[in-house]
């Protein structure tokens, strides 16, 4: 009887041992299976965030626009008889340019003159008389008048003869001429553009909370798209005193030297303006910013420890940052990120809060502080 008990009691072990190890070896397998089902670590670029100068600056869309320029037409109309320049030519102030037929008005201009002669010799010889009381007062007044009506004809025709001749009037670079000899010109048809290139104004325009931040004499450089490799330095020398209501903006004009004439009116130009003295920002690429409605974040990549591998294990900690200004790829940050700090600058779409990062920059995102447009 005794040995039927024991019989029955160790089958009875075996079996509660059996199905106790079954379950220890289901749950390690399941841990197993959950640990080898969970994601894998994500592939990044990364870069660390350094501490650069930044000077301040304001940069502004503007045109050029000529100290003095105008688009030369005649108030008469005629036939042109002599065109006294080429196109393309520098002239002095007052240099003749055309000149239209004046046949006619040098004719009537003569006798207008005759007319005018003729009465003053009445008005001397009415004023000899009136001595010796050969004529009345009244007599010698309608002489008087006569002779200024005369004189005041000729100077209306002189001056309209005058009208027929035109003249720089300002030096600087003529343009292309427009009008040929022979031909019919009415009142204010373009003859040809004049322009003083030399200096040459800019125009621009600045947000109104950046008007404090203007002043008169300020350094200006400039670059247009025709001369890409090349900066021109100017001074503000106008600030508008009025705000444009549409876009509470404030007009600015800059003076530049311009002696080769290479800068020309109407051009398309860039004004950065230096503004206060330099500041040191922890700057990263603007790649690395995720930019959210509640707030802009970052991932800092931490390092916790070794893997299974023994190979280091890096996790993925997003953070909120304050950034503020830009230039070119670049970006600061004022709170958030410190000096030193391994920050993700690509893949972070498929990053959360504590992800497993591999750190791999054979590409990396572009932070160039004046990147240039590259043709391919």
């Amino acid at each position: 009887m005794t040995r039927r008990m024991v019989i029955m009691l160790i089958a009875v072990a075996i079996v509660f041992g059996g199905i106790f190890g079954f379950q220890a070896f289901k749950a390690v397998m399941i841990r197993k299976f959950i640990t080898a089902a969970s994601n894998p670590p994500q592939t990044i670029s990364a870069a660390k965030a350094a501490t650069s100068e930044w000077q301040p600056r304001i940069e502004a869309i503007g045109s050029l626009r000529a100290v003095k320029g105008a688009d030369l037409s005649l108030e008469v109309s005629g036939v042109v008889e002599s065109i006294s320049f080429n196109s393309g030519d520098d002239i002095e102030e007052g240099a003749p340019l055309i000149k239209l037929r004046t046949a006619d008005d040098v004719a009537r201009l003569r006798s207008l003159q005759a007319m005018a002669e003729l009465s003053d010799l009445t008005y001397e010889r009415d004023q000899k008389q009136f001595k010796m009381q050969a004529v009345s007062q009244a007599t010698l007044d309608t002489d008087a008048a006569n002779l200024k009506n005369a004189q005041a004809q000729v100077a209306q025709q002189q001056a309209i003869l005058d009208k027929k001749f035109l003249r720089a009037p300002f030096a600087g670079h003529l343009g292309i001429r427009a009008v040929d000899l022979g031909q019919y010109l009415g009142p204010g048809t373009v003859i040809v553009t004049l322009q003083a290139l030399d200096p040459i104004f800019v125009d621009f325009f600045v947000p109104q909370q950046s008007v404090d931040q203007m002043r008169i004499e300020q350094s200006v450089a400039v670059k247009v798209d025709a001369f890409k490799d090349r900066t021109f330095v100017g001074e503000i020398s106008a600030i508008n005193p009025k705000v444009d209501t549409g876009s509470r903006n404030v007009q600015v004009r800059a003076t530049l030297k311009n002696p080769d004439h290479k800068l020309l009116p109407g051009m398309y130009a860039t004004v950065d303006i230096t503004t206060g003295s330099p500041k040191n920002y922890v700057t990263l690429p603007q790649t690395a910013i995720t930019y959210n409605p509640y707030g802009d974040t970052v991932y800092v990549v931490d390092s916790k420890g070794v893997d299974a591998d023994s190979k280091p294990q890096l996790i993925a900690r997003q953070t909120f940052v304050t950034i503020g200004p830009t230039r070119g790829d670049q970006v600061a940050v004022l709170k958030g990120v410190e000096d030193g700090d391994m920050i993700v600058t690509a893949g972070q779409i498929k990053l959360h809060n504590g992800s497993v990062v591999l750190i791999d920059n054979t590409v990396t995102p572009t932070a160039d502080a004046a990147p240039v447009p590259v043709d391919r």
